[in-house]
C-alpha cells in the first residue's frame, strides 16, 4: 500500500467523515431550531457522507470494521460527533443505526437485500415503541388481510423518515417487529410537539390504523425485540449522543469565559467541575459500549446506570455553564442556549429512579464490574 492508500485508509473512516461534516450540521441545525421542520438536508449530508450506511451488515453496504469492538468504538465516536453538532439529528441518526442493528440480528436474506437498495437510495430508518394504551396491535380485517391498528407517540422522524420499524402487539399478547412506511404525511400529526428543545426531531404521533402487512413486513419472531441483554444494553446509544451534547456545552462554556472568569479561582473550580462530570459520563458510556460488543450480561445494569450517570453529568454542566457565562447563556440565537434547551429535553428518559434500582439490584446480588480481557 502506498503513502496515498495508507493516508486515505486513516481519513476515510466513519469517525472521519463525522468529523468532515459536523460544522455543516452545526450550521443546519440552528436553522431547523429557529423553523422546525424535518431536518431533510442534514439527514442528506449524513447519508452523502455514506454514515447511514457504514454500520449496517456488510450485506447491507455496512463498513467492514473487523471485529465488533472496533465497529462499537466507530459507533460511539460518530455518535458523540453528530450530539455534539445537533442533537435533532443525533437523535434521528441513533433510531437510525438502532433499526439497523434490528435488521442484522433478525433480518431474512430477502429482508437485507431490500434493506441495501433502500439505503443506496438514501432512505434512513426509525424505531418507534412508545404508544398510548391499548397499543399498536395486528388485526385481521374483513378481507382476510392483516392490518395494523392505533398509533405511536414520540415517533421521532414521524412523516419525514422513509420507513420505520414498530412494535405491534399479536392476538397472543407477544410483541412483533414490523416494517412500515414512516414517510405518509397524513399519518403524521405534529401538533403536540411544541417544545423548547429538541424541536427538529419531530417526534409526534403516527397513525398506523388501516396499514396493510405482510410476511415481508415481519422483522424476527414475536419477543424478539424484548430479549435482554441487547434490549436494555442499548440505551448506550442514545447516551452517546446525549454524551456528545454535554462535550459540546463544555466546548462552548470554555469559549464563552471571560478574560475575568478565567482569572477566577472560584470560576476555573466550576469549569474543572464541568471537565469532571464530562469525563465521568464519558467513561461509563464507552464501558457500557464495550459491554453491549460482547452481549455481557451484566449490560443492562451497566446501561440503566449509565442513563442516570449521563443525566447527572448533563444536569450539573447545565447549571455550572449558566453560572460560569452568566446571562448570555440564556440569549436566543446563541449555541449554549439551544445546547441546553435540547438537552434538558432530550435527557428525560422514563423510569430513571426504577432503572437506577434495578441495576443496584444487580450490584448487590453480585460484583458486575468484573475485569475482562475483551472490553477496551
Amino acid at each position: 500500500m502506498n503513502l496515498s492508500s495508507i493516508l486515505k485508509s486513516k481519513t476515510d473512516t466513519p469517525v472521519a467523515r463525522a468529523g468532515a461534516i459536523a460544522g455543516q450540521l452545526e450550521v443546519l441545525g440552528a436553522r431547523y431550531d429557529a423553523a422546525p421542520v424535518f431536518p431533510s438536508e442534514s439527514m442528506r449530508t449524513l447519508a452523502r457522507a455514506g454514515l447511514h450506511r457504514d454500520f449496517a451488515c456488510v450485506d447491507a453496504g455496512g463498513t467492514a470494521f473487523g471485529d465488533t469492538a472496533h465497529r462499537y468504538r466507530s459507533l460511539m465516536d460518530v455518535l458523540r460527533i453528530v450530539g455534539r453538532a445537533d442533537l435533532s439529528a443525533g437523535r434521528l441518526f441513533e433510531g437510525h443505526v438502532n433499526a439497523l442493528a434490528l435488521f442484522e440480528w433478525y433480518g431474512l436474506p430477502e429482508q437485507i437485500a431490500h434493506l441495501s437498495g433502500r439505503l443506496a437510495a438514501g432512505a434512513f430508518y426509525g424505531v418507534w415503541a412508545t404508544e398510548p394504551a391499548p397499543g399498536v396491535r395486528i388485526v385481521v380485517g374483513t378481507d382476510g388481510r392483516r392490518l395494523l391498528d392505533g398509533s405511536k407517540t414520540f415517533a421521532s422522524g414521524a412523516g419525514g423518515l422513509s420507513h420505520a420499524i414498530i412494535t405491534a402487539r399479536l392476538a397472543q399478547g407477544s410483541r412483533q417487529l414490523v416494517i412500515v412506511a414512516g414517510d405518509e404525511a397524513a399519518r403524521a400529526d405534529l401538533s403536540d410537539w411544541r417544545v423548547r428543545g429538541m424541536r427538529a426531531s419531530n417526534s409526534g404521533r403516527y397513525d398506523l390504523t388501516g396499514m396493510p402487512i405482510t410476511d415481508h413486513d415481519l422483522l424476527g419472531l414475536p419477543g424478539d425485540y424484548d430479549h435482554d441483554p441487547r434490549f436494555t444494553t442499548g440505551a448506550w446509544r442514545f447516551a452517546a449522543v446525549q454524551l456528545g451534547g454535554i462535550e459540546a456545552l463544555l466546548t462552548e462554556t470554555r469559549k464563552a469565559m471571560s478574560d475575568k472568569a478565567r482569572t477566577d479561582p472560584l470560576q476555573r473550580a466550576k469549569f474543572a467541575e464541568c471537565v469532571v462530570a464530562t469525563r465521568t459520563a464519558y467513561l461509563w458510556v464507552r464501558e457500557c459500549a464495550a459491554r453491549a460488543a460482547v452481549d455481557d450480561a451484566d449490560g443492562p445494569a451497566f446501561a440503566r446506570l449509565t442513563r442516570g450517570v449521563v443525566e447527572r453529568a448533563g444536569l450539573d454542566v447545565m447549571e455550572l455553564s449558566a453560572r460560569i457565562v452568566g446571562t448570555c447563556s440564556a440569549m436566543d440565537g446563541q449555541r449554549i442556549d439551544k445546547i441546553t434547551r435540547d438537552l434538558s429535553l432530550y435527557l428525560r428518559q422514563a423510569g430513571p429512579d426504577y432503572a437506577r434500582d434495578q441495576a443496584a439490584l444487580v450490584w448487590l446480588d453480585h460484583d458486575a464490574w468484573g475485569c475482562e480481557d475483551s472490553l477496551w
